[in-house]
């Protein structure tokens, strides 16, 4: 892959946007190629948690300028393909089996900030900056917009997108766009560190159905969300993993995960 490394150790899979000199900017071949690269992990037994990072002094500045260039050649049909590849990556982040943790160490700025909207969890280095700036060149926020009225609200979601305003990581935050800050110095430590207790002391069944059902919470009426959960809770008693957990809850010992 030219745009990005796949890594495993640990049972955690770190894919790393790998165009500094770019800024990580997304075109056609890194959608493609990150496509493939979570595909890989969720196929892959021995991977549990995902990080996506990236080299450099950005983690994704949106879109390449010559990719956008391409864009402006491209008949209705051919964006409309193009398109639906950033909506399928999105989409495959967003309903990933494992668990997906964003390591922001620069700015995340229109596709960029999309891609930590989507993660399940986004942690941020103090200087990193973000924002959907889509509208300031005559674009718009569409996909990612999905995502984000889910994650921030109605109102949040709209001062961001209209305004297309950079915003602090600090105010990412409190935005719930990402989960915390983290230094420069212990951001990578911080996210080994989850990575691993995810790894080691939870159960990949249960972060699985979990994020099921925080994803489909929305979805449905009440009575029949509900319905779906007692579904799943049902479901998951019967799972290998469930009974090895009370057993071992039981029995005053630590399950092995």
């Amino acid at each position: 892959m030219s745009g990005l490394t796949y890594h495993i150790a640990d049972r955690v899979a770190t894919i790393t946007l790998n165009r500094p000199e770019k800024r990580n900017a997304l075109n056609g071949v890194l959608v493609k190629e990150l496509r493939q690269a979570f595909a890989r992990a969720e196929q892959d037994g021995d991977v549990k948690v995902i990080v996506l990072a990236a080299n450099g002094k950005a983690f994704c500045a949106g879109a390449d300028l010559d990719y956008l260039q391409q864009l402006q050649q491209n008949n209705y049909e051919e964006n409309l393909a193009d398109s639906r590849e950033l909506m399928l990556l999105m989409q495959e982040i967003y309903s990933h089996q494992k668990v997906v943790i964003a390591q922001i160490e620069g700015d995340a700025l229109a596709g960029g900030c999309g891609l930590a909207s989507v993660a399940d969890l986004s942690f941020a280095v103090p200087e990193a900056r973000f924002g959907y700036t889509e509208v300031r060149i005559g674009f718009v926020p569409a996909l990612v917009s999905v995502f984000l009225v889910r994650k921030t609200g109605e109102g949040r979601a709209r001062e961001l997108l209209l305004t297309g305003e950079l915003i602090t990581a600090e105010q990412a935050a409190a935005y719930g766009i990402i989960n915390k800050v983290v230094p420069a110095e212990n951001i990578r430590a911080h996210v080994a560190e989850l990575a691993r207790r995810l790894c080691n002391e939870t159960s990949a069944n249960s972060l699985k159905i979990t994020k099921t059902l925080v994803r489909t919470a929305l979805d449905h009426p009440l009575p029949e969300a509900l319905e779906n959960a007692a579904r799943l809770n049902a479901e998951t008693r019967q799972h290998p993993d469930c009974k090895k957990g009370i057993g071992a809850f039981l029995n005053k010992e630590k399950p092995v995960w």
